[in-house]
């Protein structure tokens, strides 16, 4: 390749410790791990860093490929002159702790994993719904504590005919709105950059975001984190919602402000709220949304599963094997790195290598 090939170096992947478990051992897919190990002159580390450690420049300036969860980049470690990384492989979609931009300019590549989390955050969705309208886990708590009397205290509802909203319709969405149509539901959309094509061939009607608020019965946040979308849920979004309705929340914290949404709760005028992610992670010492009765607060994690782990491990491996052969990995988040000096450099060395 360049620079990172000079004196017949192998090609070195790393491992953050983001797939070390707490008790030291790794649950990166043992397939798609053997699938790295074996590719021709290469060399795979599992580093003991801790979950979230930035990439520093001495770590950017050893490996040429790293695979990471949710370790962030940031530009000043990335303008070494020794910088030897030409990929970062990110298994999961959120790369807001990625300067995307700073990665493009070194001739970086970045990619993510989309496929592995379209249906086990869809299901994790779909879950928070259906544990919130049958009031499962007050229910549970009543039999736990021995409360039986109060077994027909808490009623839950019906989905049928209720209003299902989803702010953001992605592939995320999309799929949450397939595996919801057996309940009979109408189904809400607010997503400014999906086609109203593209939402009701998806089975959904596109609305603007006040009607959303004000006609769902559930609001799920399926949308990215961006500039816009901070805190798009604010104190005007909730008095908005529909009194009683349920919100979810398995995307990004940032997207509700934590602070309105504890008073709409405490004011009753929302049933409910699960939420899988919050802000800051993990809940600041004293926030009381954890411990609220009608909230059912999970750590960033509903949709961590056998199978999501299993894809996103292997299509994070496999977008690496294609870089290490001097080929363009698939899910590309900056195509735009492609007319960059190294990377032309590297794909003529895997054109050479082919030939």
């Amino acid at each position: 390749m360049d620079s990172m090939r000079r004196d017949n170096q192998k090609f070195k992947i790393a491992l953050t410790g983001d797939f070390r478990a707490s008790d030291g051992g790794i649950y990166f897919d043992p397939e798609a791990l053997e699938s790295l190990r074996c590719l021709p002159e290469t060399v795979v580390e599992i580093m003991d860093t801790a979950v979230g450690t930035p990439l520093t420049a001495d770590i950017l300036s050893s490996f040429d490929a790293v695979v990471m969860k949710r370790s962030p980049v940031k530009a000043k470690d990335l303008e070494r002159g020794d910088l030897r990384v030409i990929h970062i492989s990110r298994n999961g979609v959120g790369i807001e702790h990625l300067d995307i931009a700073a990665c493009t300019r070194a001739g970086v590549m970045v990619t993510n994993t989309p496929q592995s989390v379209q249906r086990p955050m869809a299901s994790s969705a779909m879950t928070m719904v259906l544990a919130m309208a049958h009031r499962l886990f007050e229910k549970n708590r009543a039999v736990c504590e021995g409360r039986w009397a109060d077994r027909y205290r808490y009623q839950g509802i019906g989905l049928t005919g209720r209003v299902l909203g989803l702010i953001g319709c992605g592939n995320i969405g999309c799929d949450l709105l397939r595996l919801a149509t057996p309940w009979g539901m109408e189904h809400l959309v607010f997503d400014p950059f999906q086609t109203v094509e593209s939402i009701v061939s998806a089975g959904g009607k596109s609305v603007d975001l006040d009607t959303l608020l004000a006609s769902s019965d559930f609001v799920v946040l399926c949308c990215p984190l961006t500039d816009d979308t901070h805190h798009i849920i604010n104190s005007h979004a909730l008095e908005r919602m529909k009194e009683g309705s349920f919100l979810v929340n398995v995307a990004r914290g940032p997207l509700v402000d934590e602070t309105a949404l504890v008073a709409a709760m405490e004011s009753g005028r929302l049933a409910g709220a699960g939420l899988d992610v919050f802000d800051p992670e993990p809940p600041a010492p004293g926030n009381p949304l954890p411990m609220m009765g009608n909230v059912i607060a999970t750590g960033h994690n509903l949709g961590f599963s056998d199978e999501s782990n299993r894809l996103g491990n292997t299509y994070a491996a496999s977008a690496v094997e294609k870089v290490a052969r001097g080929k363009t990995p698939d899910n590309l988040v900056n195509p735009e790195v492609l007319e960059h000096p190294r990377i032309k450099k590297m794909k003529r060395t895997g054109d050479k290598q082919k030939s």
